[in-house]
This record gives C-alpha cells, structure tokens and sequence, in this order.
C-alpha cells in the first residue's frame, strides 16, 4: 500500500505539533491525528529555557509571544522545616535550607536570546503550536482516534477511526507523541512501571491567590514555586497563569491518595493544611476550576525507537514534573527525533539504526533529569545546598534551564551522588534524619 504522508504523528500536544512543524519545514508530508478537540485542559504549566531554541527554530515563538502569557524569570523552592541544620561546608547558605531560588538569566543558554521563558495555559499554548504546524504545511486531524498501527508490510499502516468510520492511512514512519497514552507503548508492549515513583496529582485554579504567602523574596513571587509540605515525599506547585489566577496542584504518593478513598477535595485540603499559610491563601481566593487528578506519572519504555517509529514526548518517558521539565522534554524530543528523521527521509530508509542518535540523547537527557529529581526527593536539602553554593550553583542551572542533552553527566550530579551515598552510609550524619523514603535503584525505569 503506497504511503499517503511521508510520517503520521499521534497526538497533537507539544512534542507532536513540534514535530510537525519542524518535519513540514523540512519539506515533508505529515499528518497529524489529534484524538481531542483543542483548546483542551492540560497540565504542564511552567516552560523552562531550553524550549525557547525550538519556538524559535520552528518559528512559533512570535505567536507565543503575542497570547501575553505571563513570563517566568526563574524558580523557587520552599521547605515547611524551620530548625536549624548544619551547613556542613557548604557556602552561600543564607535561609537555613528553607528556601532556594534561582534567576535563569545568571547563565548564559545556547540558543536562549532572552531572559525568561512562560508561565501558560496548555490550552491556550498546544492550540498555538497545533495551528502553526498546521500553517506551515502539515495535515492536522482533530477528534480523530488512532486504534492501531499495522507494521507489517511495506509501509506503516494507521487505523484512524474519523467521522464514524474506520479508515487505513498508510505512512512512511510513525511518530508516537500521544502522551500518557502512550499508544505505542501499549500497542507493542513496551511500558515500564517506574520503580522509583508512584505519583499521583490533584489540581486546579485559583483567582486572588496571595503569591507572596510563603515567598521569601516578596519581588519574586510570579515564579514558579514548589513548596515542599511535612508530609513524606510531597509538594505543591504554584503557577501564575494570568495576572490573577494561580494553578495550584499537590503532588504525592499514589498509596497515600488511595488512604483518602479517591475523594479528591479531602486528600487535596487535608494535605495543603500541614502549611498553614498555604492553606489560608487558598481559602482567601476563589476556586475557578474544578479539583483535577492526573496519575501514571511516572514510567519508561523499553524501547523508544525501532523500525518506522519514534516515540517521544510522554509518550517515550513521564518523570515526576517538579523541575517544569514535561514540554520542554515534550518539544525537545521532537527536536531532536525530528533531525534523525529528515535524514531517514532523504536516504529512504526509516530503519531503527537511523534513530540512533536520537535515542542516545534523549536517553542521556531525561537521565539526567530523573537523577536529579530522585536525589531532590532523597534529600532535598541538598539541592538548597548546591543551588546556593557557588561551586556548584551554575552546573544546577544549567539543568534547570533544561539544558541536559548535549553533553555527558553534569559534574554536580555525581558529588550529589556521593554525599547521598555518605548519609544514607551513616546514621549518625547530621543529615540523616532528612533522607526521604524515595531511593533510586541503579538502573531507573526505561533508561
């Protein structure tokens, strides 16, 4: 069967409108099969750095630029734990571990040409880049259900469920970008349950929301803030998204939510109490949206590539998102998938081996990112530790501005490494009563 586009792509979000954008730059054909209608509510609110060279190698930037979302000159994190801690020799230390933040303009980022990122509404933001795929040359089908792909013969085949009917779609490759779907993962039996993070988040939006409660530097509360709670391995992000209202969303372990029977309103009030300032905020502003739950947070795939397909996007790889990591990955990933596969195009041949590198730095990427994260989780003063020690203050930058794919391991990860690795050693280091219960195996889920 002669393929009809040179790549089909399931799903629509970020990473799939990326790459079609930057597939139909390149010339080819592609379609986009898009199971919702957009705009759509989605979570993932918070840009960091690294996806502003994609908007702008795209060309989307401009329209982004135009919705006035709110910009996001940096992020910080806040603690519920007010006693002292010993600094162990560390420098630069000035809250006591209670609070970090960190300005992103404090390093310069290949291909970042300004000093912010966005703060956005994901429905707003994916109908953006949807429609720019669109203007640029790709074929994009909303409310269109995938049900299968056929890899059997010559070409990969899409059974598209549109209009009523079922229809074949045949296609030179497959971009799975169908998010926590993950429709190829599924289809081939390639998920992997994280052994690290069972995650589950309830969330919504608040009109009046006092950023400054639990701020520490009143001048910057229109960062994003995690705010870590006194409960185990827990948090809370806070999110502007217009001038006034704040997504508020908790972030926990999956079991402690099933304590709660799934009643969403008591597990999301009972958990925000254990702050009280947090909690007095939130009862002084207007809920706008409904209580949320987002679950299967985390998990990886056994294979993200092979012949005639990718997958990226959450579809290749969901870690916990307290980094503001999930679109930047989203778009990068693209990026990146779509370099190898131009190339794949030009030389006829959509081979697993053609995506080699793709793999290499995705896998290398999101690595480094789910390091950093189960060490944040493990003992998360630490973190506050190095992001204010200027020995290793830059090197954290530079992977909270997301910028983890080109080069090898970060050099403050591997100290990180080891002083985790003394304190869980020694239980009578100063620092051991602040180990959290998450701890990450020697080989992560997928990577």
């Amino acid at each position: 069967m002669r393929a009809e586009f040179d790549v089909g792509i399931i799903g629509g979000g970020p990473a799939g409108s990326t790459a079609a954008a930057y597939l139909a730059k390149a010339g080819l054909k592609v379609a986009v099969f898009e199971a919702e209608n957009f705009p759509r509510e989605h979570v993932g609110e918070s840009l960091v750095p690294a996806t502003t060279p994609v908007l702008l190698e795209t060309g989307a930037m401009a329209k982004v630029e135009a919705a006035g979302f709110p910009k996001k000159y940096g992020a910080a994190w806040t603690s519920a734990e007010n006693r002292d801690i010993d600094h162990m020799g560390f420098s630069g230390l000035t809250h006591d571990f209670r609070a970090a933040e960190i300005l992103f303009s404090e390093r310069d980022q290949p291909g970042v040409d300004r000093d912010y990122t966005f703060h956005v509404d994901r429905g707003k933001l994916d109908l953006i880049l949807l429609k720019h795929a669109e203007e640029l040359g790709a074929t994009v089908h909303q409310g269109v259900h995938v049900r299968s792909v056929d890899f059997s013969g010559e070409n990969a085949v899409l059974s598209v469920r549109m209009a009523g009917r079922t229809i074949d779609v045949p296609v030179g490759m497959v971009v799975d970008a169908s998010g926590r779907r993950t429709h190829l993962g599924g289809q081939l039996k390639l998920k992997v349950p994280d052994p690290v993070f069972n995650q589950y988040a309830v969330h919504a939006w608040f009109d009046g929301f006092d950023r400054t409660a639990l701020a520490v530097d009143k001048s910057k509360a229109d960062y994003i803030f995690i705010h870590f709670l006194p409960v185990s391995d827990t948090w809370v992000w806070q999110i502007p998204i217009t001038d006034t209202i704040t997504s508020v969303g908790v972030v926990s372990q999956k079991s402690r939510f099933k304590e709660y029977g799934g009643d969403r309103e008591r597990f999301f009030w009972d958990t925000v109490a254990s702050r009280p300032e947090l909690l007095d905020a939130l009862k002084n502003s207007d809920q706008v949206r409904p209580l949320k739950t987002e679950g299967d947070y985390s998990y990886g795939m056994k294979e993200i590539c092979g012949d005639r397909f990718v997958l990226i996007g959450d579809a290749a790889r969901f870690v916990d998102p307290i980094f503001s990591s999930g679109v930047s990955v989203a778009m990068n990933s693209a990026r990146l998938a779509c370099q190898d596969i131009v190339e794949a195009a030009k030389a006829g041949d959509y081979g697993r081996e053609r995506f080699a590198t793709y793999e290499t730095k995705i896998r290398r990427g999101v690595s480094n990112w789910y390091e950093f994260i189960t060490i944040y989780y493990r003992l998360n003063i630490l973190f506050t530790a190095f992001v204010q020690d200027e020995r290793y203050r830059i090197d954290v930058l530079k992977m909270l501005q997301g910028d983890v794919y080109e080069d090898d391991e970060p050099a403050a990860l591997s100290r990180m490494r080891e002083i985790v690795k003394a304190v869980e050693e020694d239980p009578d280091h100063l620092w051991h009563p602040y180990l959290g219960t998450l701890k990450s195996p020697s080989v992560a889920a997928g990577n």
